[in-house]
């Protein structure tokens, strides 16, 4: 049957399957870390938070290497291995027999799963002409969308009427049947000059980024003025500044930060972080407020947020069809406007609210953002050569991990302040009062830093991705060169 499909479809199907997969994983591990702490006898929060701090960190290390691995060894032979590896790190995690074991497995997923999206991604944008991305974009916002919401319906049904290796083992026949359709049907790529190994940028990238994000996870829980978060953090951003010097010094990087030099890719990966910052502290906030200040479960939470995934579904095909017509700005300064604004009528939520006022909300803030993710996955590639696509990718998820972390450690670390300042617990229903004024202060906080970020459309020209869309761009771009379009 898959025979008779475009290549290119099956190559977006093969990738909405596995992104879906590696995404899904990390919100329903999240869900389950109580329930595993009681399975495994583990008392100390700090040990238990290795099953999801060990997965992070191997991702750190496998990411910036996904790009030159790809176009070294070949996309789909790399695919299938990080594919295998994820699969089969998934099983061993559902067989784990200790806290350690399942820790070390959990890094095993991480290898594979710091290597699948950058090189599902890098596939596609190489499949679909230019002309054609606002299409694959449509399809590709699904699983970046809906696999995150997903994970606390899915992890707090299977762990409350099932158990819990059965968070690992959903991956099996997701993975499986991934791993069946790209060996049969997948065709090899490699770039003629993949350049060689670059061992000094892999060690500092791959320590980095791993430092950068163990530093925010732990900022999170302590608070960014925590020595060992101001250390691991002061470490991580030093190595980084000495990654860029190095790498713009040799001729054959790793990672070629030279790419950030085009305008049109360095302006979309900025609005790329402020969409993953403001969406994971959003979720990040609401989540925590249902469970911890109004007493829902895991699952009666996520089915509460879920309506974001469902508004992102609605959305998605007719911003693919909208971009062609009208460009990447205005639909991302109307879909980050709408973010923001979400955040802060979120403020104005009480222990009381409805909570269908609240899935309505959630409806609007899935319009929103799959009103920026369509144009950004179209534009962001527009200029980017097909010799570039694998480290693109690989600095376009860099930059999606990080500003994840950064959101979530910023809102924890701010309503961890207002909840001592407000001398206010989490759960404790006599300081009820003094909690929802902290979470009040928490969206305040993140809707107003959403919403000035949101400045950052107005550095995207759409004349700089007009390859990308079927009409002719606004005149508010005519007047620029066609040079534009160069690395500057």
């Amino acid at each position: 049957m898959l025979s008779r499909v475009e290549h290119k479809y099956i190559v977006a199907i093969v990738g909405v399957f596995s992104i879906f997969m590696e995404l899904l994983d990390t919100t329903v591990v999240n869900v389950a870390i109580p329930t595993l702490a009681r399975e495994f006898g583990v008392a100390s929060a700090s040990t238990i938070q290795w099953v999801i701090t060990g997965y992070l960190l191997s991702l750190a290390v496998f990411i910036p290497i996904s790009g030159w691995a790809g176009d070294r060894f070949g996309t789909k032979r790399v695919f299938l291995f990080a594919l295998t590896t994820f699969t089969s790190a998934s099983l061993l995690c559902a067989l784990s027999w200790n806290i350690e074991s399942l820790i070390a497995f959990r890094v095993l997923q991480g290898v594979g799963g710091g290597m699948l999206s950058p090189v599902a991604f890098s596939m596609v944008w190489r499949e679909f002409p230019p002309e054609e991305r606002s299409r694959a974009a449509g399809i590709m916002v699904v699983p970046a969308a809906v696999a995150p919401a997903s994970g606390p319906v899915v992890g707090g049904f299977l762990v409350e009427y099932l158990s819990w290796e059965w968070i690992f083992l959903v991956n099996i026949p997701i993975g499986a049947a991934a791993l069946l359709i790209s060996a049969f049907y997948l065709r090899e790529h490699t770039e003629p000059s993949p350049g060689r190994f670059d061992p000094a940028g892999f060690v500092l990238s791959a320590a980095a980024l791993a430092l950068v994000l163990f530093s925010l996870s732990e900022a999170g829980e302590n608070g960014f003025g925590d020595p060992l978060v101001l250390s691991t953090g002061v470490a991580g951003i030093t190595l980084l500044a000495l990654f860029a010097i190095v790498e713009l010094r040799i001729r054959e990087p790793m990672l070629d930060v030279r790419i950030f030099g085009n305008r049109l890719f360095r302006a979309c990966n900025l609005a790329w972080l402020v969409t993953m910052f403001g969406g994971a502290s959003m979720i990040f906030l609401l989540t925590l407020q249902l469970q911890a200040a109004r007493g829902l479960s895991a699952l009666e939470a996520g089915l509460t947020t879920f309506t974001m995934a469902i508004g992102v579904m609605l959305i998605a095909q007719p911003a693919s069809r909208i971009y062609r017509f009208i460009g990447p700005r205005r639909m991302i300064l109307g879909g980050l406007l709408v973010s923001a604004g979400v955040s802060l009528v979120l403020a104005t939520v009480t222990l009381d609210t409805n909570l269908w006022l609240i899935r309505a909300i959630m409806l609007l803030r899935g319009l929103g953002f799959g009103f920026v993710l369509v144009p950004l996955q179209a534009a962001t590639y527009a200029q980017v050569s097909p010799a570039e696509t694998g480290r693109a990718t690989a600095l376009y998820n860099a930059t999606s991990q990080v500003a994840s972390s950064l959101g979530v450690a910023i809102a924890a670390s701010y309503l961890t302040s207002r909840l001592t300042h407000h001398d206010a617990q989490l759960g404790n229903p006599l300081t009820a009062a003094g909690q929802l004024t902290a979470f009040q202060d928490a969206f305040l906080l993140t809707g107003l830093l959403a919403l000035a970020g949101a400045a950052v459309a107005f550095l995207i020209h759409d004349r700089d991705a007009a390859a990308t869309m079927a009409q002719r761009i606004s005149a508010a771009d005519a007047d620029e060169p066609a040079a534009a379009a160069a690395v500057r």
